[in-house]
């Protein structure tokens, strides 16, 4: 698995390089010389294209319309031509595919996904390249597990590995990927731990592949370094800062719930508007482009900085992004803190119609920008508000990216790990603790992948694996107790017919058996009754020891039930006797109903998460 997990990180790795360079060829192509608009990217980030200078000298706004609806439309014709099901941003279908489909995915997948999302995002549609290259990643190590005919299991290791290694490769945070894999398939906390390993290992390889072949074949932008330089010093040293972060928290907290409700209220209204699916994906881009020039001209008396830098609400938004956190951007003023708020909720509105319409393109990548523009308005109003406290605003950029996105995502723990990867150190690692579990807390009831399930208990992969482990702890003196009617018995040698004579005076299906000194010694069921009942000399002359079965599994007080449902599954009898250790003194019968009911109420209580 190990191996496997490696050459699936090295075709993520490829995947990945193959999805940016498309991604800026089509942007150079299609927004630069025709729009004139030219999308910035991150410090760190290669690039296979230099500048270009636009065919008509400058900024056309009819013409980014006219770009960006062609690209919707040429985007779903893709998509609902080859394999509708890389419609949207696709770690959900990744997801879904998951729990619900054995892990496959069609080999049409991947190929269509790679081409479509490039179409998207290069012609200025609204989103990240994260999602696609999870459903990338994922879809190739589906692929790898049936070619090689292996188990449901491993293919579900080594389509983790692959979600895993393209968020490491493109994002530049191997260890944050691998995490995020295993994290993000649950809602509630829950981790496929069994796949970590084979995740770490594949994201290894596919960041190292992807830096390799920026640094190799283009020749842009050094290799190992993080997608986003920051400006240095960043560090926590004053407790007091965690109190603006905990506004900070809250903030993001609700925005989190904006950007969902609005991603699929989108969804909603694209899905009963009556076009061919084909089509509505161009709707969506007419309409994102429509709001990111009304952005545009609406902060027309800010000036032109202000103007270039609300475009970043098209496309991946990464160049403000990286402004805010270098410290070339100055939100330390009104206008500046204005923008930002303006970006980020415009972020989330052309993202909702972009992917909501059907586009291809991903969600993590516009949280990221969404979180760090929204943290820098807070930041700057916090810097107002308490000067001899916060000092930089970056930190809120930082950490408002962590507390956006662990409560929308639900996946805390990787975005902590993120922050120290896209930073490069450790200096924020405790308030990126404080302000990802507060706003993880606070957006418990809502995500941005809907496929996500609360537990591995929810997960129909791992239903069967679990079915038994329901009643792991659970002693049967915790469920039972006995009736109080007397609890009908024989000796070893009492005539069969007192055996007859009972059956019909008692509910009981079996009868213990109990030698002189009282002691359990055997069982009598319906059974045996039956097979000498209609032999009229048999009958009278047997006694209970001739049929009894020894040696009948029995139960004591403290007896685990998963014990107890496996023996019940390969026994005969509905009712079986539970034992005193000491004594050896028939307590009682234990039945398979009360049994089941214990295992349905138990698995109630683990489904609300009471237990």
């Amino acid at each position: 698995m190990v191996l496997l997990a490696g050459l699936v990180g090295l075709g993520a790795g490829l995947a990945a390089a193959a999805l940016q360079a498309l991604s800026q060829a089509v942007s150079g192509l299609t927004l630069e010389l025709f729009a004139g608009y030219s999308p910035r990217a991150p410090s760190g980030e290669w690039s296979m294209l230099g500048e270009l200078r636009p065919i008509l000298g400058g900024f056309s706004p009819g013409l980014l319309l006219v770009v960006i609806t062609l690209g919707g439309l040429v985007s779903g014709a893709i998509v609902h031509a080859i394999a509708p099901e890389a419609e949207g941003h696709g770690t959900d279908a990744a997801i879904r595919a998951y729990h619900h489909g054995g892990a496959v995915v069609r080999p049409a997948v991947p190929l269509a996904k790679l081409v479509s999302s490039a179409v998207t995002l290069g012609t200025g549609g609204s989103g990240g390249r994260e999602g696609p290259i999870t459903q990338i990643g994922a879809g190739l190590g589906s692929l790898l597990a049936s070619f090689l005919r292996l188990s449901e299991s491993e293919r579900r290791m080594l389509f983790v590995a692959g979600m895993g290694a393209g968020v490491a490769a493109i994002f530049r945070v191997p260890l944050a990927g691998a995490i995020f894999a295993t994290e993000v398939l649950y809602r509630g906390g829950d981790f496929e731990a069994e796949a970590l390993v084979p995740s770490v290992i594949s994201s290894a390889v596919a960041y190292c592949v992807f830096d390799l072949v920026g640094s190799g074949l283009f020749g842009a932008g050094a290799a190992f370094e993080p997608l986003f330089p920051v400006r240095p010093g960043l560090t926590f040293d004053d407790p007091l800062l965690l109190g603006p972060l905990t506004l900070l928290a809250v903030a993001m907290a609700a925005a989190s719930f904006l950007y969902v409700r609005s991603f699929y209220g989108s969804q909603g209204l694209f899905r009963r508007l009556r076009l061919s699916p084909r089509v509505k994906p161009a709707v969506g881009g007419l309409a994102t482009g429509l709001v990111a020039l009304a952005i545009f001209f609406a902060l027309s008396g800010l000036g032109a900085k202000a103007q270039q830098d609300s475009l970043g609400v098209l496309s991946t938004g990464y160049g403000l992004l990286q402004e805010l956190l270098d410290g070339t951007y100055d939100c330390g003023h009104a206008a500046g803190a204005v923008v930002l708020a303006v970006v980020g909720l415009g972020k989330m509105l052309t993202t909702a119609l972009t992917i909501g319409s059907g586009g291809s393109a991903g969600v993590f990548g516009p949280s990221m920008v969404i979180g760090g523009a929204l943290g820098g308005a807070v930041g700057a109003v916090m810097q107002a508000l308490f000067p001899s406290v916060v000092s930089r605003t970056d930190t809120f950029v930082i950490l408002g990216m962590a507390g956006f996105f662990s409560a929308a995502a639900k996946v805390p723990l990787s975005t902590i790990v993120m922050v120290c990867e896209l930073t490069a150190g450790y200096g924020l690692l405790l308030p990126a603790m404080w302000v990802s579990a507060l706003a993880y807390l606070l957006g418990r009831n809502w995500s941005i992948y809907s496929e996500q399930v609360l537990s591995r208990l929810h997960s129909p992969a791992h239903r069967g694996e679990l079915v038994v482990g329901v009643l792991d702890g659970v002693a049967v003196g915790e469920i039972w107790r006995p009736e109080a009617r007397e609890l009908v018995a024989f000796p070893p040698d009492a005539p069969l017919s007192k055996v007859m004579e009972a059956i019909p005076l008692t509910s009981q299906t079996v009868f213990p058996v109990l030698g002189a000194d009282g002691r359990y010694c055997g069982l009598v069921g319906l059974n045996q009754v039956r097979r000498v009942i209609y032999e009229n000399d048999l009958g009278a002359l047997a006694v209970v020891g001739d049929v009894m079965e020894q040696g009948v599994r029995h139960f004591r007080l403290e007896t685990d039930l998963s014990v107890v449902m496996a023996e019940f599954a390969r026994s005969e009898y509905d009712e079986l006797p539970v034992v005193d250790e000491e004594s050896g003194r028939v307590l009682g019968l234990l039945r398979r109903r009360e049994v089941l009911a214990a295992y349905d109420a138990r698995l109630a209580r683990l489904r609300s998460g009471r237990a």
